[in-house]
């Protein structure tokens, strides 16, 4: 996914308009970036693409810890199970 160049706006606009701003976004939600200078300085979403996105990022991240959880098993980098959950329940104070 690419930010659309059509929403690439001067801060001093965002603020002059912000509510319509705020209506847009929440009605595309699509990021709009916020240029200070010329310069990209920062990118607003609306709140519930925002927790999409953090979602996806938590699922991505669980993705490739289990990849890599696999690939140390398929390399036989593993540990026991038992001595798995021992560790566990010694690092997390939780009784046998």
């Amino acid at each position: 996914m690419s930010l659309d160049l059509r929403n690439i706006h001067p801060l001093s606009d965002f603020q002059r308009s912000a509510k319509t701003f705020l209506t847009t976004l929440k009605d595309t939600q699509a990021p709009i970036v916020l240029t200070v200078n010329g310069k990209a300085a920062v990118v607003v979403q609306d709140a519930e693409s925002y927790q999409r996105l953090l979602e996806r990022i938590e699922l991505l991240e669980s993705l490739a810890g289990i990849r890599k959880s696999l690939h140390e098993f398929e390399q036989r980098q593993g540990i026991p199970l038992d001595e798995a959950f021992q560790q566990l329940r010694q690092k997390h104070d939780i009784p046998d």
